[in-house]
């Protein structure tokens, strides 16, 4: 039979590699239940709330992990024990996401979503594991990171005097999509080609629309007075 249990997050590995974010999806959602201080140290919390957290954090836990903490009665026992055990993935985390930080740059990557996921996926490690990123933090790394053919663009972003990153990469993504749009254009029609005319069509500018027009009432008037001189000399001439 299928499993159907119903998973609020994914549920904490055997080897612990997602303890760091699945500790802060169990910490929000029983803070939404009301049960948050069931995990807390000497909490007065009733015995019916406590076997609620229980059950939340056996739901939430690898099979494995659910057999070695069986025994185990009060959630805030369950809760230590499993930060004793799996709290150490910061020490092992950080290094990465402080490497990860330091050699990101916006001129590595092809488009301004792909830079932006990738810091914000590197910034969130950072702050799991103790680290402050600041709107301020972001910014200059992004500023910093401009390819050197940007120079100047990267100083007109500056003088803008953005306060958050949200607004900078906001700014960003919308010139990076009329780029998008200006190349698309560019590759229809490249510089220096013009579209040719539609069949059975003729524009005339208004010069030449005057030009024509006294063209034609000049060849009206020759070919009448052609017509007079044929006549008069007994001769007959056929016009197309």
């Amino acid at each position: 039979m299928a499993n159907i249990t119903k998973f609020e997050f994914e549920a904490l590995d055997l080897t612990g590699k997602n303890y760091l974010s699945w500790i802060l999806d169990a910490e929000v959602h029983l803070i939404s239940m009301n049960l948050g201080d069931t995990i807390k140290e000497g909490n007065e919390m009733s015995q019916q709330n406590r076997t609620k957290t229980l059950i939340f954090l056996h739901r939430h836990l690898n099979d494995g992990l659910k057999v070695e903490y069986l025994t185990v009665k009060e959630p805030r026992e369950l809760w230590k024990n499993l930060k004793e055990r799996f709290d150490h993935q910061r020490t092992v985390v950080l290094p990465r996401a402080q490497y990860e930080w330091m050699h990101l740059r916006l001129q590595d990557f092809k488009s301004v979503s792909d830079y932006n996921s990738a810091l914000f996926k590197t910034s969130s490690t950072l702050i799991l594991c103790g680290e402050k990123v600041t709107d301020q933090d972001m910014l200059e790394k992004t500023f910093s990171t401009f390819h050197a053919s940007n120079v100047l663009l990267q100083q007109q972003y500056r003088k803008c005097g953005f306060q958050r990153y949200s607004e900078l990469i906001s700014c960003l993504l919308v010139t990076e999509q009329n780029n998008e749009i200006l190349m698309k254009n560019y590759q229809i029609r490249p510089n220096g080609s013009t579209p040719f005319p539609e069949a059975n069509i003729t524009i005339f500018p208004e010069e030449y629309e005057i030009a024509f027009s006294e063209a034609n009432a000049n060849s009206t008037q020759n070919h009448n007075n052609e017509s007079q001189r044929g006549r008069g000399c007994g001769q007959r001439r056929y016009y197309q």
